[in-house]
């Protein structure tokens, strides 16, 4: 089989696919930027039990980057199961939040019409007419 030639890695999810480098783990040429799907797939394989140091030595990253993305993908796995899913009262909710921001501009609004037209002073207050 050709080392060059890009394969499924067991256990990734569909669509996600293993590219080995093909260079030396020497690092001799420039850093490679790995993109999101290329990191999840690492992290999968990690995920499945295969060995820290064997996918480090496959893809040409230290074994530190890869605990790196590891330990993030499952910083965000957690994150996303905390969230909380979202139900019919969600958009009633962001209505009134609206709702409350309009009628909160016009108070001010009033109130700094109110203070323009009193100059400065409090209007008098009125002595009934007796």
């Amino acid at each position: 089989m050709d080392q060059n030639r890009s394969h499924q890695p067991v256990g990734a999810p569909a669509g996600v696919q293993h590219v080995d480098s093909g260079t030396p783990t020497g690092g001799a040429g420039p850093e490679r930027r790995n993109s999101a799907r290329r990191k999840l797939a690492a992290v999968t394989r990690l995920l499945r039990g295969e060995p820290l140091e064997i996918v480090a030595r496959e893809l040409n990253v230290t074994v530190a980057r890869l605990s790196e993305w590891r330990d993030r993908a499952l910083i965000g796995a957690e994150a996303a199961m905390k969230e909380r899913e979202r139900d019919s009262r969600d958009g009633e909710l962001l209505r009134l939040k609206a709702k409350l921001g309009e009628v909160t501009m016009a108070n001010e609004l009033l109130e700094q019409k109110i203070a323009a037209l009193e100059g400065g002073r409090p209007l008098a207050r009125r002595r009934s007419r007796r």
